[in-house]
């Protein structure tokens, strides 16, 4: 769970930036710290000077809360340990050269590439989607049902996991899609919640 890298940090800040006149109803992120600093660096450069309340999806903890403000001017987050990255296992934390190294270039790219092959003890692709899909067609979806505004703050593979939902992408090609760190996806939907543009280059 490492945080962000100095360049992490800028990328998060010019995504703040390219979403400063944004207003989020919801906000949902993963429980990783790099997540958490990214969101931190986005709420700083927001218009949007409402407060930021964590709420914890956990029912123990929930039942704590005893926060009694007014709730048209907070911006609720919510943090779901179902939009992680892919947990790469016995590979978590590894130099990509020496694990290339030590296991072959071919196997290394099959499990970092393929949809369906684990890594040693460690999520596929495919183990990815099976949390992060349900996750947003349970929790996220029917927010935007009712025509809010919500944001992901989350990592490559759990977007990537969603992106393969909202854009009915095949298993096939899902592992060829490139999601760019740092740079804000603005998906648009019409009333039936079809997909209908995505939009990463004139934000802001």
């Amino acid at each position: 769970d490492i945080p962000l890298s100095m360049k992490g940090n800028q990328e998060a800040t010019s995504a703040g930036k390219k979403l400063r006149n944004m207003r989020f109803d919801t906000i949902y992120i993963s429980h990783l710290l790099r997540a958490i600093q990214t969101l931190h660096y986005i709420l700083l450069e927001l218009q949007d000077k409402r407060i930021p309340i964590i709420y914890h999806e956990e029912e123990r903890i929930h039942n704590w809360e005893h926060y009694s403000g007014d709730r048209n001017n907070e911006i609720p987050i919510y943090q779901s340990v179902d939009l992680a990255e892919r947990y790469y296992g016995d590979l978590q934390g590894l130099n990509k050269a020496e694990t290339m190294k030590k296991f072959g270039e071919h196997q290394v790219h099959l499990w970092r590439r393929s949809y369906d092959i684990n890594p040693p003890n460690g999520e596929s692709l495919k183990d990815t989607c099976e949390r992060t899909i349900p996750y947003y067609k349970k929790i996220i979806l029917p927010e935007l049902q009712r025509g809010k505004t919500v944001l992901i703050v989350a990592h490559g593979n759990s977007i990537r996991s969603i992106t393969k939902y909202v854009e009915n992408i095949s298993d096939k090609e899902i592992p060829n899609v490139e999601i760019p760190t740092g740079i804000p996806i603005v998906y648009t939907f019409d009333s039936q919640m079809r997909f209908q543009k995505k939009d990463a280059s004139r934000i802001g």
